[in-house]
């Protein structure tokens, strides 16, 4: 039902931000941001709701503990990047936008790169 309630805020928003289009552009800009970080506060709510249910998991898989860290931080770098990059984008500024992207993508990149030495190394001890 949170679902529900998010989609509603949001739909709520968008037809009240269309009203100030024609008119005040910045107050509907201004509006598109309050109610992008309501569902973004929503989110991080309902993912803290999902932590505890993985933390029992975690505790299971102690060897793989370093690997559920890793998968939290790239999908933590992600879902900011792509918040951020999607107000930039709806403020006009399509080239921020971008280059919030890019960096994104070079985060995950030197975020994941301890995985990839393991297998790298992996693949040597097997190899030799």
């Amino acid at each position: 039902m949170e679902f529900v309630r998010v989609g509603a805020v949001a739909l709520l928003g968008v037809l009240i931000a269309v009203q100030f289009k024609g008119t005040k552009q910045e107050y509907g800009t201004y509006l598109g941001v309050v109610i992008c970080l309501l569902i973004f506060a929503c989110t991080v709510a309902y993912m803290g709701q999902a932590e505890q249910q993985l933390a029992v998991l975690w505790r299971q898989l102690s060897s793989g503990s370093r690997y559920f860290a890793l998968l939290f931080k790239v999908v933590g770098i992600t879902w900011i990047c792509e918040f951020v990059a999607g107000i930039c984008r709806d403020s006009g500024f399509s080239a921020v936008a971008a280059q919030v992207e890019l960096v994104g993508k070079i985060a995950i990149l030197f975020a994941g790169m301890p995985v990839f030495l393991a297998l790298a190394e992996t693949i040597a001890d097997f190899a030799g």
